[in-house]
Formats: C-alpha cells, sequence, structure tokens
C-alpha cells in the first residue's frame, strides 16, 4: 500500500515547511502512475515510475525529471519541476512532482468552447509547431545535457536499433518493415545539427487551454525526450494530424471534433517550421517514412504481448492493424517518389 504519510513527510523535509496533503489518482498518466497532490495552496502532479518496472526502467522518471528541471526557465511551455525522489520507500517507486497545468489535452475531441468558433482551430496546429520549434531552439548544452548526446551518426543508430527492436519481439514475419528498413538505411539525408527533441511530439501530449483560440499550455510526457534529429519530433507529430494528411487520427470519434476545413495542410505546417527554425526540412519525405516505420515497431512490440498472453489490454489486439497500415502508407510514400 502506498504511504501518503511517507510522502508528506518527504515533502515536508524537502521543501521546508509542513503542510497536509491530499493525493487523488490520476487517469491517462501514460506509462507511469499519476497523482494529483493538493498541499496548501499548492497544486501539483506527481509522476512516478510503475511499481512493477525493472530498475533500469524505474529511473526513467528521474531522467525526465533531470531533463526538466535543466530546461524549466527556458521560453518554452512545460509544467514546472518540483522536486524527485529516488527512494522507493517513500511512495512505492521513484517519482517526481511537478507543477499541475489547468489544460486538456485533445485526444477524442475538442474543447466545447472551441467547438463554437470551429475557424479558430488551426490555430491549435500553428501553436503545436510554434511549440516544437522553442523545444528544438534550446541550447541543451548550456543547460546541461550534453551527457544526452551520443557520437555517431544518429539516424544510422535508430535505424539498427529499431530493426533489433522488432527482432526481439519474435513475433509475426513482416517483410515490409525489413524492406523500409533497408531503403531508410540506403537514402539517409544528411545530418541535422542535434536538438532537444521530445520524443513523442503529438496533439495529446500537449495541453490546451479549453478556453477559445486555442491555446497550448504545456507540453508533457517527456518521458522519450533526449537529444537527436529534430526532424524525427516533427515527422512523428505529423502523423496525428487530425485531418486527411494524418495516419493516426487518436480516436477522434466523438463530437465535436476538428473543423477540418479550418486546419493547415501538413505541407503548410512542415513550411511553418522551416520558416521559424531555420532549418532545411527539403528531406522531411524520408523522415515521413521512418517516423511511420517507427511507430510500426512499437505498436508491434504491444501487439505481439497481446498474441503472447502478456497482455489483456483489448487495443493492444488491434495495434497490429495499425501497425500494418502505417508500413503501408510509408511504402506508399516511397513508391510515389515523395521521399
Amino acid at each position: 500500500m502506498t504511504d501518503t504519510a511517507a510522502l508528506q513527510r518527504f515533502l515536508d523535509d524537502t521543501l521546508g515547511e509542513t503542510a497536509t496533503i491530499t493525493v487523488t489518482p490520476l487517469t491517462g498518466g501514460g506509462s507511469c502512475d499519476a497523482f494529483a497532490i493538493d498541499r496548501a495552496d499548492a497544486h501539483w502532479v506527481l509522476r512516478r515510475a510503475p511499481r512493477y518496472s525493472n530498475v533500469a526502467g524505474a529511473h526513467d522518471v528521474l531522467r525526465e525529471y533531470e531533463i526538466l528541471d535543466a530546461i524549466k526557465d527556458q521560453p518554452i511551455a512545460i509544467a514546472r519541476p518540483v522536486v524527485s525522489c529516488d527512494d522507493p520507500r517513500v511512495f512505492g517507486a521513484p517519482f517526481y512532482v511537478m507543477q499541475r497545468i489547468d489544460g486538456l489535452p485533445i485526444l477524442t475531441h475538442v474543447p466545447e468552447r472551441w467547438a463554437a468558433e470551429p475557424a479558430s482551430h488551426g490555430r491549435a496546429l500553428e501553436e503545436l509547431i510554434d511549440a516544437l520549434v522553442a523545444i528544438h531552439a534550446v541550447d541543451w548544452r548550456a543547460c546541461g545535457l550534453g551527457h544526452l548526446a551520443h557520437a555517431g551518426d544518429y539516424l544510422a543508430r535508430q535505424i539498427t536499433r529499431w530493426s533489433a527492436q522488432l527482432a526481439a519481439y519474435e513475433s509475426r514475419e513482416i517483410p515490409a518493415a525489413t524492406r523500409i528498413a533497408a531503403w531508410l538505411d540506403a537514402n539517409r539525408p544528411p545530418e541535422q545539427a542535434s536538438a532537444l527533441c521530445h520524443g513523442d511530439y503529438k496533439l495529446d501530449n500537449v495541453l490546451f487551454d479549453p478556453a477559445s483560440p486555442p491555446r497550448l499550455a504545456a507540453v508533457v510526457d517527456w518521458e522519450m525526450a533526449g537529444i537527436g534529429d529534430p526532424l524525427v519530433d516533427l515527422a512523428w507529430a505529423l502523423i496525428f494530424h487530425p485531418g486527411p494528411d494524418g495516419t493516426i487520427h487518436l480516436g477522434m470519434s466523438k463530437e465535436p471534433k476538428f473543423a477540418l476545413d479550418s486546419l493547415p495542410s501538413r505541407s503548410v505546417l512542415v513550411d511553418r517550421y522551416a520558416r521559424q527554425s531555420g532549418r532545411d526540412t527539403t528531406a522531411i519525405g524520408w523522415y515521413d517514412v521512418f517516423a511511420r516505420w517507427k511507430l510500426a515497431i512499437a505498436l508491434e512490440g504491444s501487439y505481439a504481448k497481446f498474441v503472447r498472453g502478456q497482455s489483456d489490454k483489448p487495443i493492444h489486439e488491434f495495434f497490429g492493424l495499425q501497425a500494418d497500415l502505417l508500413l503501408q502508407t510509408a511504402g506508399t510514400i516511397i513508391e510515389t517518389g515523395r521521399a
């Protein structure tokens, strides 16, 4: 059982004052457990490593805190970190505490106040791109994150890593994934200057103010962040474009939805990113293929667990079909010469 008394003692000792806390479990914490903490006038969120994690996995949450703490004074929208703890005796597993943001992820529907002003919906995607430009502009060396960078060709390492990941699943044969991997390796674009990358950048990993017009309040879920090629972040986000340019639509099945005729197209968003970041996006087609291939392999991992009986989440049964769709669209980009 989680000991909230121990958590309160830790917060009192670390922050230097005594205050009663209220702890409420939250849903939607991704791979981590999430809790709302109310303490005097402070309102926070605690992200805890899953209690079944191994030691290496358990420290991912502390790595996330380290990154947020390093960039907390940069001109980017994040929930400011408060404190971290590596002692599992305090709250069952390593954790960190951050500011609670009054905002909503865009997952199944848009906020009601947005629905009343459909012409403003495109602003949400513009804000998404603008926030990504700000993240990629962070001087990660000056922030003390240089140790997260690795020598050598980032994209080559990624292709090797994810190919090995797929092989490790020992699941079904997926010839398309092998063919696309070979194409990616043979057609790698020139390296981009390395940047701080979010690693899982998409609409439901940012929080928006529910008021209209759309305003991005914070970028969340930094557990996959690192130093790498920023165009991977851009291409990843565009897979989830809610219009016809997207491939995965985040379950946008309920009303109210985005007003699709008000949304900037994928190409307009790429141009916006290029103009504001000063980066060369002429090879974005390659990244479109890579992002779909990588996401397909990630989804295949969950599908393989479901097939082996190691996952009881019904959605994982459909991840195999999603992986096939992603690989199919990646192949189409190659075949039509858009990469």
